[in-house]
């Protein structure tokens, strides 16, 4: 079992019951998944930059990535329909809660500068998003070896009633947030 996924069934799901007062645990919010997308809009002029974002993306998640197409032409960027230009990831299950664990633990605190994520990036529902700029924090990229550095999205898919429910079970798993 995921060390995170052990943490979350023996002391964060009895410290949400505790303070938001469910009277079940089926109640207590917790993650549905996290996708990580790399939009790589330079995959247009060489499909190699693209290859190793990919290769990036399948060394950080230990899952192969979906390569995303363009879904309309747009004349400005000099996009056409069904272009490659993106990959991403979606994590359920052990591996969702193992990447979380090495995010939080390893990759952020690798951040320079690092103050913490934004506490106000949930949406209604209590998804929880944000960027990093870079591919480089994981410890599974070799330095070296890259040839552009890439940034990337994470979404947290968070089954929860509002996002103050969410951002405590963020909070309890370990997500370091910024002082407001």
């Amino acid at each position: 079992m995921a060390r995170l996924l052990d943490y979350y069934k023996n002391q964060i799901i009895p410290a949400m019951m505790k303070k938001f007062g469910y009277k079940n645990k089926m109640q207590v919010p917790h993650i549905r998944k996290v996708v990580i997308n790399m939009g790589v809009g330079s995959a247009i002029s060489d499909i190699k930059i693209l290859e190793a974002a990919a290769h990036d993306l399948a060394l950080i998640t230990g899952q192969k990535p979906l390569i995303t197409r363009a879904k309309k032409a747009i004349a400005n960027f000099k996009i056409r329909k069904g272009l490659p230009i993106g990959c991403k990831v979606t994590l359920r299950g052990k591996k969702m809660y193992e990447f979380i664990d090495r995010l939080v633990n390893v990759a952020l605190p690798r951040i320079r500068d690092f103050r913490g994520v934004s506490p106000t990036a949930f949406d209604k529902r209590g998804n929880y998003a944000f960027g990093i700029s870079e591919q480089t924090i994981f410890p599974e990229i070799k330095v070296d070896e890259i040839s552009k550095i890439q940034g990337m999205d994470i979404i947290f898919e968070i089954k929860s009633k509002s996002s103050e429910e969410s951002r405590e079970l963020l909070r309890l798993m370990g997500m370091p947030f910024r002082q407001a």
